[in-house]
């Protein structure tokens, strides 16, 4: 379907204005067919979301996730050229992850692709042909540096090895950047609705900013527009796949209060450092450490949300108690919760991890996600009481009664009702 916009102005640095192409019909022959699940790059093909040949696109939405958007932007603005192809020269992954098993699983793995960090190897034949391929996964290395480490080897609780843990106190890390990619046919069992209800659900509220997800139901595969996921490792990538090798591992949730300014409302940052210093000793004793770090700030809820959930908990009759602290969030957001860990143990498998030993983290949603996808677990490790903040108390208590996990007794109705977190005051 071809739209003449008539009158609209021109793209800066693009010419007149031209016609919208509305890409609500079947595509051309010229896209290249994807089978999800297969078990080899080339029996799956390439996923290819460009802007650039429409006829090529085999999926809904575009590469980058929620960047795509500034992406238009710059285009708009006569930054960036529409026509511009990444040169993908020198990006290869610096350590090798995969294949693996579960990659030829359709069913799990539904929310990334498991071959996006392999695009110029795998799919040179058609990057010659011209197809815009681009990658959804980027494996590089780091050194990562936090005060907190610095004072664990200070303490002497770490010990600088040279390899995992510097003298400088620079962790060094593998990591990778995880681009979203969904199955709708699996995101939609992994979610236990139908698939025309999920597209509809999506279509409906993103206001209609992709038709296609209700008029091309021959595209499966959707390119969200939102965060992606980063993780990182400590120690040799290839152990994660190892059972015998002991793993230890945190799956972390955003929380840009805490984890990057320091917030003491909540444990986030606590429990984050207290994983990757765990990670690191678990590397030292000839172990693999991984923090899989997921954009979904405020519980999926956005921060807007949590900062009016924080007024409303701060200023509600009887103060901060942790009897309220759920259905404070819940009045504000009319859910609990919105991060649903059902995708997220698709990380975990894209790394061929069949185990982990040992478990830095309390919730049970997580636990159970993990679990059920066929990922066995041995040890779950709580946040030190030494390492909660005092105004984070409530939220800690809350989780406890909520049936999170902890080896320590759960609070009672009676200390529910105490109000231990501050006003909004100092």
């Amino acid at each position: 379907m071809v739209v003449d916009p008539g009158s609209a102005a021109p793209a800066p640095g693009h010419g007149p204005a031209r016609h919208i192409r509305l890409t609500s019909h079947s595509g051309a022959a010229d896209a290249l067919t994807i089978h999800w699940g297969a078990p080899t790059a080339a029996e799956r093909g390439p996923v290819i979301g460009t802007t650039i040949t429409r006829a090529h696109r085999n999926v809904i939405g575009t590469h980058s996730g929620s960047y795509s958007v500034y992406r238009a932007l710059a285009v708009a603005a006569g930054a960036l050229s529409r026509d511009h192809r990444a040169d993908l020269t020198n990006t290869a992954p610096t350590d090798v992850i995969g294949p693996y098993p579960q990659w030829g699983e359709p069913a799990t793995i539904v929310s990334l692709d498991p071959w996006g960090a392999m695009v110029a190897e795998a799919f040179t034949a058609e990057l010659a042909a011209g197809y815009d391929i681009r990658p959804t996964i980027a494996v590089t290395k780091a050194h990562v540096i936090l005060p907190e480490i610095a004072e664990a080897v200070a303490k002497g609780r770490l010990k600088p090895d040279g390899q995992t843990l510097l003298p400088s106190g620079a962790a060094v890390v593998t990591k990778a950047a995880i681009e979203p990619v969904w199955h709708l046919p699996g995101v939609a069992a992994r979610f236990g609705c139908s698939e025309n209800d999920l597209r509809r659900v999506l279509f409906e509220e993103t206001g209609g900013m992709y038709p296609e997800l209700v008029t091309r139901g021959d595209l499966e595969v959707f390119l969200p527009p939102i965060g992606g996921q980063t993780v990182y490792i400590f120690g040799a990538p290839r152990d994660l796949a190892d059972p015998g090798v002991e793993l230890t591992a945190r799956v972390h949730d955003e929380c840009n209060g805490s984890d990057v300014f320091g917030s003491d409302i909540c444990t986030c940052r606590p429990y984050l450092t207290h994983a990757i210093e765990e990670c690191i000793r678990g590397a030292q004793r000839g172990g693999v450490g991984l923090v899989a770090y997921s954009r979904k700030e405020g519980r999926a809820l956005g921060e807007v949300t949590k900062f009016l959930v924080y007024n409303a908990r701060k200023r509600q009759e009887g103060g901060d108690t942790a009897e309220a602290y759920f259905t404070r969030t819940e009045c504000v957001a009319g859910v609990q919760d919105m991060r649903f860990q059902e995708l997220m143990p698709d990380v975990l498998h894209w790394l061929g991890i069949r185990k982990i030993h040992r478990l830095v983290s309390m919730s049970n949603m997580k636990y159970d996600a993990i679990t059920g996808s066929g990922i066995e677990v041995g040890e779950r490790v709580n946040i030190p009481d030494e390492l909660i903040p005092p105004d984070a108390r409530v939220e800690i208590d809350a989780k406890m009664a909520a049936g999170y996990f902890t080896p320590g007794p759960v609070p009672d109705a009676e200390e529910l009702r105490i109000a231990k977190g501050r006003g909004l005051l100092p």
